[in-house]
C-alpha cells in the first residue's frame, strides 16, 4: 500500500477545516426604527377634512366613484369644470370613514385648490 504524499493530505485536512467547524455567530438583533407619528399627524386642515361620506353625498350628490379598500374609501365627485377626490379612513374611534386628504383637479387634470372645486361642485 501506498502512501499519499504529505502535501495531498495537507490540502485535504486544510480543505475540511475550511468546511467546518467554524459557526457563523448569531444574527445581531435588529432594531427597529422608531414609531412615526400617526396619519393624522399629516392632515392638513382644508375644506372636507373631518367629513363623512353622508356629509360629502350631501353636499354634491351621488359620487361619480365610490371605490371601497378594506381600510380606506375614495369617492369621486365631478362636474364639467373640476374633479374632487375625497379618500375616507378609519379614525381612531368610531365607525364611519371620516376625510382625512382632498384632491381636486381640472377635467384636463391641472391641480386646482380644493375649496374652490367644492364651491363649483355645489353650484356657487
Amino acid at each position: 500500500m501506498t502512501r499519499p504524499h504529505p502535501a495531498l493530505v495537507l490540502a485535504s485536512l486544510l480543505t475540511l477545516a475550511a468546511c467546518g467547524g467554524v459557526v457563523p455567530s448569531p444574527a445581531a438583533q435588529i432594531t427597529r426604527p422608531p414609531v412615526g407619528p400617526p396619519a393624522s399627524a399629516f392632515t392638513r386642515p382644508g375644506p372636507l377634512i373631518g367629513s363623512d361620506a353622508k356629509q360629502l353625498m350631501h353636499l354634491f350628490g351621488q359620487p361619480r366613484l365610490d371605490i371601497r379598500e378594506s381600510t380606506m374609501r375614495k369617492l369621486q365627485f365631478a362636474n364639467g369644470r373640476c374633479v374632487l377626490d375625497a379618500y375616507l379612513y378609519l379614525p381612531p374611534q368610531g365607525k364611519e370613514p371620516l376625510v382625512t386628504h382632498v384632491d381636486a383637479r381640472t377635467l384636463t387634470g391641472t391641480d386646482v385648490d380644493p375649496a374652490s372645486c367644492s364651491a363649483a361642485l355645489q353650484g356657487k
